[in-house]
């Protein structure tokens, strides 16, 4: 593919420009940027050895978009929707102190591998998000805990431009715009819908629940969920 970019290529460079992002949000938000920050080089050698691994490619592929990383998941690895765990065992990435199971990665991981495996997955799909960058809030407790951008009028509004200017970035990977996979069937759903409406960046777009709603209230339907996801992102309708 000599002289030809790929979708890593395009993806990584895309993770480089969040590097040099600044953004100004409301008192009490703090922005969570793993390419920027004290661990940046490591989520750069991590990232480049996903991205290599599974885009070393040109095929179009189809977006998985969530609301913002976790700030103890995508927000510290860089890769999103993917564990410190898993990425060590498929990528050969280690990233110290964080390799436990998250219940979001965790039900991401049944669905790749209902669906054919990780080659076939990613071959398909680009995981990504909404706001690419963490968000944390500091609460009553002075502790920092998780924001999603839609939470906070004020930080909504400060987010919007970078919000539509970096789904309108993602669509140059090479992206199916066919259709679009809304992880989160509520706000981050009627958001992303509402700006579809308005810029057209895909046909349609397609909600799943969030699987922290599957594994933390609806455990005993985790395995329905699997399937609907499966079935959802195979292109068939419930």
């Amino acid at each position: 593919m000599s002289g030809q970019t790929t979708v890593a290529d395009r993806v990584l460079q895309f993770n480089e420009q969040l590097a040099e992002t600044a953004l100004e949000l409301p008192p009490g938000f703090t922005v969570l940027n793993p390419f920027s920050g004290p661990q940046k080089e490591h989520v750069r050698e991590v990232t480049t050895a996903f991205y290599q691994r599974f885009y070393d490619d040109n095929e179009p592929r189809r977006l998985v978009l969530g609301s913002s990383p976790a700030r103890r998941g995508t927000a510290v690895t860089g890769v999103p929707f993917a564990d410190a765990e898993l990425l060590a065992s498929e990528a050969g990435a280690d990233i110290d102190g964080y390799a436990i199971s998250r219940n979001s990665s965790g039900f991401i991981d049944d669905v790749i591998g209902r669906y054919g495996g990780r080659d076939r997955f990613y071959g398909d799909i680009v995981m990504s998000f909404v706001c690419p960058l963490g968000l944390v809030r500091t609460n009553a407790k002075g502790s920092e805990v998780n924001a999603n951008y839609y939470e906070n009028k004020m930080l909504l509004e400060s987010l919007s431009s970078f919000i539509v200017d970096t789904i309108r970035r993602q669509l140059e990977f090479g992206t199916d715009t066919s259709v679009c996979y809304c992880i989160g069937s509520g706000e981050n759903f009627r958001f992303l819908s509402k700006v579809n409406k308005t810029e057209q960046f895909f046909e349609k777009i397609v909600p799943l629940e969030h699987p922290r709603f599957i594994t933390q209230y609806n455990p005993e339907r985790r395995e329905e969920f699997v399937e609907k996801y499966v079935r959802v992102l195979n292109g068939r309708s419930d």
